[in-house]
Protein backbone atom coordinates (compact mmCIF):
# COMPACT_ATOMS: atom_id res chain seq x y z
CA UNK A 1 0.00 0.00 0.00
CA UNK A 2 1.21 3.60 -0.84
CA UNK A 3 1.88 5.58 2.30
CA UNK A 4 1.63 9.00 0.55
CA UNK A 5 -2.28 7.93 -0.53
CA UNK A 6 -1.30 9.19 -4.11
CA UNK A 7 -2.77 5.87 -6.04
CA UNK A 8 -5.25 3.86 -5.18
CA UNK A 9 -4.15 1.00 -3.01
CA UNK A 10 -4.32 -2.56 -5.34
CA UNK A 11 -4.69 -4.86 -2.77
CA UNK A 12 -7.79 -6.98 -2.81
CA UNK A 13 -10.12 -7.04 0.32
CA UNK A 14 -10.72 -10.24 2.22
CA UNK A 15 -14.54 -9.38 1.39
CA UNK A 16 -13.69 -9.83 -2.57
CA UNK A 17 -13.35 -13.30 -1.77
CA UNK A 18 -16.55 -14.27 -2.14
CA UNK A 19 -15.80 -18.11 -1.33
CA UNK A 20 -14.76 -16.40 2.35
CA UNK A 21 -17.70 -15.52 4.66
CA UNK A 22 -19.96 -17.60 6.94
CA UNK A 23 -20.57 -16.23 10.46
CA UNK A 24 -17.35 -14.09 10.33
CA UNK A 25 -19.00 -12.07 7.77
CA UNK A 26 -21.95 -11.97 9.20
CA UNK A 27 -20.78 -10.71 12.53
CA UNK A 28 -18.48 -7.73 9.92
CA UNK A 29 -21.33 -6.71 8.64
CA UNK A 30 -23.06 -5.59 11.73
CA UNK A 31 -19.58 -3.84 12.87
CA UNK A 32 -19.65 -1.97 9.43
CA UNK A 33 -22.89 -0.81 10.94
CA UNK A 34 -21.17 0.79 13.33
CA UNK A 35 -18.62 1.99 11.65
CA UNK A 36 -20.95 3.64 8.88
CA UNK A 37 -22.73 5.52 11.86
CA UNK A 38 -19.47 6.63 13.40
CA UNK A 39 -18.10 8.05 10.15
CA UNK A 40 -21.46 9.49 8.74
CA UNK A 41 -21.76 7.27 5.76
CA UNK A 42 -24.74 7.81 5.26
CA UNK A 43 -24.96 12.05 4.53
CA UNK A 44 -23.43 11.76 1.27
CA UNK A 45 -26.22 9.16 -0.14
CA UNK A 46 -28.84 10.95 1.28
CA UNK A 47 -27.25 14.50 -0.44
CA UNK A 48 -27.00 12.81 -3.86
CA UNK A 49 -30.56 11.28 -3.88
CA UNK A 50 -32.21 14.71 -2.43
CA UNK A 51 -30.77 16.36 -5.20
CA UNK A 52 -31.33 14.09 -8.09
CA UNK A 53 -34.81 14.08 -6.54
CA UNK A 54 -35.34 17.88 -7.05
CA UNK A 55 -34.12 17.79 -10.51
CA UNK A 56 -36.48 15.35 -11.49
CA UNK A 57 -39.30 17.08 -10.31
CA UNK A 58 -39.63 16.12 -6.77
CA UNK A 59 -42.18 13.20 -7.75
CA UNK A 60 -44.34 11.78 -4.77
CA UNK A 61 -43.16 7.90 -5.72
CA UNK A 62 -39.18 7.17 -5.87
CA UNK A 63 -37.90 3.93 -6.54
CA UNK A 64 -34.46 3.20 -5.44
CA UNK A 65 -31.70 0.19 -5.77
CA UNK A 66 -28.57 0.08 -3.76
CA UNK A 67 -26.32 -1.69 -5.33
CA UNK A 68 -23.23 -4.17 -3.05
CA UNK A 69 -25.77 -2.70 -0.18
CA UNK A 70 -24.47 -5.13 2.43
CA UNK A 71 -26.80 -4.26 4.94
CA UNK A 72 -28.28 -1.33 3.87
CA UNK A 73 -28.06 0.42 6.73
CA UNK A 74 -27.78 3.76 5.04
CA UNK A 75 -31.03 3.68 3.44
CA UNK A 76 -32.29 3.80 7.21
CA UNK A 77 -31.81 7.88 6.43
CA UNK A 78 -33.46 7.62 3.44
CA UNK A 79 -36.55 6.52 4.75
CA UNK A 80 -36.80 9.24 7.60
CA UNK A 81 -36.30 11.87 4.72
CA UNK A 82 -39.28 9.96 2.89
CA UNK A 83 -41.17 9.96 5.93
CA UNK A 84 -40.91 13.96 6.55
CA UNK A 85 -41.35 14.66 2.48
CA UNK A 86 -44.60 11.70 2.55
CA UNK A 87 -43.28 10.20 -0.05
CA UNK A 88 -44.00 7.22 -1.52
CA UNK A 89 -40.15 5.16 -1.66
CA UNK A 90 -39.35 1.76 -2.11
CA UNK A 91 -35.75 0.52 -1.61
CA UNK A 92 -34.19 -2.76 -3.08
CA UNK A 93 -30.86 -3.66 -1.19
CA UNK A 94 -28.83 -6.13 -3.92
CA UNK A 95 -25.79 -7.70 -2.78
CA UNK A 96 -23.43 -10.31 -4.19
CA UNK A 97 -23.43 -12.17 -0.75
CA UNK A 98 -25.96 -14.05 0.74
CA UNK A 99 -25.00 -13.10 4.05
CA UNK A 100 -24.82 -9.68 3.31
CA UNK A 101 -28.49 -9.97 2.09
CA UNK A 102 -29.62 -12.53 5.15
CA UNK A 103 -27.84 -9.39 7.17
CA UNK A 104 -29.97 -6.90 5.37
CA UNK A 105 -33.42 -9.06 5.34
CA UNK A 106 -33.14 -8.93 9.31
CA UNK A 107 -32.09 -5.48 9.79
CA UNK A 108 -34.61 -4.29 7.81
CA UNK A 109 -37.33 -6.72 9.59
CA UNK A 110 -40.92 -5.72 9.46
CA UNK A 111 -39.79 -3.27 6.94
CA UNK A 112 -43.05 -2.85 3.86
CA UNK A 113 -40.91 -0.37 1.97
CA UNK A 114 -37.26 -2.13 1.67
CA UNK A 115 -36.68 -5.64 0.01
CA UNK A 116 -33.51 -7.59 -0.75
CA UNK A 117 -32.66 -9.33 -3.76
CA UNK A 118 -29.03 -11.20 -4.32
CA UNK A 119 -28.05 -10.43 -7.58
CA UNK A 120 -24.72 -8.97 -9.63
CA UNK A 121 -24.98 -5.29 -10.82
CA UNK A 122 -23.66 -6.73 -14.45
CA UNK A 123 -26.96 -8.98 -14.29
CA UNK A 124 -29.10 -5.85 -13.54
CA UNK A 125 -31.86 -5.18 -16.45
CA UNK A 126 -32.23 -1.62 -18.01
CA UNK A 127 -34.42 1.02 -15.45
CA UNK A 128 -34.36 -1.59 -12.98
CA UNK A 129 -34.84 1.61 -10.62
CA UNK A 130 -35.62 5.78 -10.73
CA UNK A 131 -32.12 6.32 -8.50
CA UNK A 132 -29.44 3.40 -8.43
CA UNK A 133 -26.92 4.33 -5.49
CA UNK A 134 -23.76 2.41 -4.51
CA UNK A 135 -21.93 3.44 -1.05
CA UNK A 136 -18.50 2.68 -0.46
CA UNK A 137 -19.15 -0.22 -3.55
CA UNK A 138 -17.65 1.35 -6.53
CA UNK A 139 -13.56 1.15 -4.60
CA UNK A 140 -13.88 -2.40 -4.73
CA UNK A 141 -13.26 -1.90 -8.25
CA UNK A 142 -9.53 -1.11 -10.19
CA UNK A 143 -9.86 2.13 -12.19
CA UNK A 144 -9.34 0.65 -15.53
CA UNK A 145 -12.79 -1.21 -14.54
CA UNK A 146 -14.97 1.93 -13.08
CA UNK A 147 -16.24 2.91 -16.44
CA UNK A 148 -18.05 0.07 -17.14
CA UNK A 149 -19.34 -0.55 -13.47
CA UNK A 150 -20.61 3.01 -13.27
CA UNK A 151 -22.06 2.76 -17.10
CA UNK A 152 -23.80 -0.37 -16.05
CA UNK A 153 -25.32 1.49 -12.73
CA UNK A 154 -25.96 4.27 -15.33
CA UNK A 155 -28.14 1.44 -17.20
CA UNK A 156 -30.04 -0.08 -14.23
CA UNK A 157 -31.40 3.78 -13.49
CA UNK A 158 -34.24 6.14 -15.01
CA UNK A 159 -33.22 9.50 -13.57
CA UNK A 160 -29.84 8.90 -12.43
CA UNK A 161 -26.91 7.48 -10.18
CA UNK A 162 -25.48 8.17 -6.76
CA UNK A 163 -22.11 7.25 -5.60
CA UNK A 164 -20.85 7.92 -2.25
CA UNK A 165 -17.06 6.63 -1.35
CA UNK A 166 -14.39 7.13 0.59
CA UNK A 167 -11.66 10.37 0.33
CA UNK A 168 -8.27 8.54 0.06
CA UNK A 169 -6.00 10.51 2.66
CA UNK A 170 -4.51 9.48 5.66
CA UNK A 171 -6.32 11.67 8.41
CA UNK A 172 -9.59 9.89 7.75
CA UNK A 173 -7.00 6.50 7.08
CA UNK A 174 -5.42 6.80 10.83
CA UNK A 175 -8.94 7.81 12.04
CA UNK A 176 -10.76 4.26 11.01
CA UNK A 177 -7.19 2.14 11.71
CA UNK A 178 -7.61 3.67 15.44
CA UNK A 179 -11.62 3.09 15.79
CA UNK A 180 -11.34 -0.37 14.38
CA UNK A 181 -8.91 -1.29 17.02
CA UNK A 182 -11.13 0.22 19.55
CA UNK A 183 -14.31 -1.66 18.68
CA UNK A 184 -13.18 -5.22 16.60
CA UNK A 185 -11.28 -7.81 16.82
CA UNK A 186 -12.85 -9.37 13.14
CA UNK A 187 -10.46 -10.66 10.80
CA UNK A 188 -12.34 -8.97 7.86
CA UNK A 189 -13.28 -5.65 9.25
CA UNK A 190 -9.14 -4.76 10.59
CA UNK A 191 -8.32 -5.64 7.27
CA UNK A 192 -10.47 -3.90 4.84
CA UNK A 193 -11.75 -1.09 6.97
CA UNK A 194 -8.52 0.62 6.32
CA UNK A 195 -7.96 -0.88 3.05
CA UNK A 196 -11.49 0.76 2.11
CA UNK A 197 -9.72 4.35 2.47
CA UNK A 198 -6.88 3.91 0.54
CA UNK A 199 -8.52 2.13 -1.77
CA UNK A 200 -10.59 5.44 -2.08
CA UNK A 201 -10.63 8.57 -4.35
CA UNK A 202 -9.22 12.26 -5.04
CA UNK A 203 -10.46 14.44 -6.75
CA UNK A 204 -8.44 13.95 -10.38
CA UNK A 205 -10.05 10.02 -10.17
CA UNK A 206 -13.10 11.48 -10.63
CA UNK A 207 -11.86 14.12 -13.05
CA UNK A 208 -10.73 11.39 -15.15
CA UNK A 209 -13.73 9.52 -15.15
CA UNK A 210 -15.84 12.51 -16.61
CA UNK A 211 -13.52 12.22 -19.39
CA UNK A 212 -15.26 9.06 -19.65
CA UNK A 213 -17.41 9.22 -22.84
CA UNK A 214 -21.35 8.90 -21.31
CA UNK A 215 -20.16 9.80 -18.15
CA UNK A 216 -19.24 13.65 -19.28
CA UNK A 217 -22.08 14.98 -17.09
CA UNK A 218 -20.82 13.67 -13.48
CA UNK A 219 -20.74 15.84 -10.91
CA UNK A 220 -18.67 15.18 -7.79
CA UNK A 221 -18.12 16.97 -4.45
CA UNK A 222 -16.51 16.41 -1.13
CA UNK A 223 -18.44 15.47 1.93
CA UNK A 224 -18.40 15.00 5.75
CA UNK A 225 -16.36 13.00 6.45
CA UNK A 226 -13.70 12.29 4.30
CA UNK A 227 -16.08 11.25 1.67
CA UNK A 228 -16.89 12.03 -1.76
CA UNK A 229 -20.60 12.17 -3.52
CA UNK A 230 -20.70 11.87 -7.36
CA UNK A 231 -24.17 12.30 -9.12
CA UNK A 232 -25.00 11.37 -12.60
CA UNK A 233 -28.46 12.70 -14.04
CA UNK A 234 -29.33 10.96 -17.08
CA UNK A 235 -32.49 13.26 -17.63
CA UNK A 236 -30.82 16.74 -18.72
CA UNK A 237 -27.21 18.02 -18.54
CA UNK A 238 -26.28 20.05 -15.80
CA UNK A 239 -26.63 23.61 -15.08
Amino acid sequence: MSKSFRRRAVELEVMDDFSDGGPELREALGQIRQLNRIFGAAGPTLYGVKKLWREAGAPRRLTVLDIGAGSGDVNKALLRWADEEELEVSITLSDITEEACAEARLFYLGEPRVCVQRSDLFDLRPSSADIVTGTQFVHHFPGDELPNVVGHMLKASRIGVVINDLHRHWMPWTAVWLMVRLISANRFVKTDAPLSVAKGFRAGDWRKLQRTPGLEHLQFSWRPLFRYVAVINKQHKPQ
